[in-house]
C-alpha cells in the first residue's frame, strides 16, 4: 500500500492498483484558513475514488470536490447524499453506515464509526452522521476522519495502517477529537504496526501562528513520543504534507 499525505485529512491509498482520496482539500484558502505548510496537492491520476468522513468544511470541501471528475464515486456519510447532490450535482454517491462496505477496484472500503459532530456547520440544518473507514487490499488502512475516543476501538482491528488525527487547525481542541496523547491510547487500543499523524500542522488561520505555534508545529513528533510510551509495537512515521510511504 503507498500513501500520499497532502495535509489535514487528505490522504491518497493506493493499493492493488486502485486510489481512494479522502477528505479532499485541494486549494491553499478554506474560509478562514490557509494552507501555511507543503504544497498544494497535484493528483496525477485522478484517483478512483473519495471518500467523504463528514461534512464540515475541513472535511468536505465543495470547491475541490467540484474540481475532481465527476465520474468519480463518492463514499459518504449515511445521511448525507441528498446535500452533496444539491450543491455538486448529479454524481455517483454511495452513503455507508458503519458496518456497510463498498468496493473500488481491488480495494474493499468499509465505514466504521466515530465519535464525531456531523453536522455541516454549528447549528446548521444539514446534518448527516461521521464516519472512518477501513481501506482493505493487500493491507488495511484506518482512516479516522476526525474523531474522538469512542466505545468499540477494539473492534476496528486487526489493522496494518492507521491514519490517525492527531490535532486540528487551531491552538485549542475541542470535545470530539483526538490530541496527540489520546491518539496514542487509541493506538493502544487498535495496535496498528503502523500509524500516520494526520490533520495537524497544514491548515491555520491567519494570525494564530503568533498565539500557540508549538499547536502547528508539534503534536505529530508529541503523538510519535506518546505512542512509544502507550503503544510501543506500532511505528511511527511523521510525514510532511506531500510525502509519501509505502507499507510493507
Amino acid at each position: 500500500m503507498n500513501i500520499t499525505w497532502w495535509g489535514h485529512a487528505t490522504v491518497s491509498i493506493s493499493d492493488r492498483g486502485s486510489t481512494v482520496l479522502t477528505d479532499p482539500v485541494l486549494r491553499n484558502r478554506v474560509a478562514h484558513l490557509r494552507r501555511r505548510r507543503g504544497p498544494r496537492p497535484r493528483l496525477d491520476p485522478a484517483p478512483d475514488a473519495v471518500a467523504i468522513s463528514h461534512l464540515h468544511g475541513d472535511h468536505c470541501d465543495l470547491p475541490s470536490l467540484r474540481t475532481l471528475p465527476a465520474t468519480i464515486p463518492y463514499i459518504v456519510p449515511k445521511g448525507s447524499a441528498a446535500f452533496l447532490r444539491r450543491t455538486l450535482g448529479q454524481r455517483e454517491y454511495v452513503e455507508l453506515a458503519p458496518g456497510d462496505d463498498t468496493t473500488v477496484g481491488g480495494l474493499r472500503v468499509r465505514a466504521v464509526p466515530a465519535d464525531h459532530d456531523g453536522g455541516r456547520s454549528p447549528g446548521s440544518k444539514t446534518r448527516a452522521i461521521a464516519v472512518g473507514y477501513l481501506v482493505s487490499g493487500d493491507t488495511t488502512a484506518w482512516f479516522g476522519g476526525d474523531t474522538g475516543l469512542f466505545d468499540g476501538m477494539t473492534s476496528l482491528g486487526p489493522v496494518d495502517l492507521a491514519l490517525v488525527p492527531v490535532w486540528g487547525w487551531g491552538w485549542n481542541l475541542g470535545a470530539r477529537h483526538l490530541d496527540p496523547v489520546r491518539a496514542a491510547e487509541a493506538m493502544r487500543i487498535i495496535a496498528p504496526s503502523t500509524a500516520v499523524p494526520i490533520h495537524w500542522g497544514t491548515l491555520w488561520p491567519i494570525g494564530f501562528g503568533r498565539v500557540r505555534p508549538d499547536r502547528f508545529h508539534r503534536p505529530g513528533e508529541e503523538f510519535a513520543e506518546h505512542t512509544a510510551r502507550l503503544a510501543p509495537g506500532t511505528a511511527v512515521h511523521v510525514l510532511a504534507p506531500g510525502e509519501r510511504l509505502t507499507t510493507a
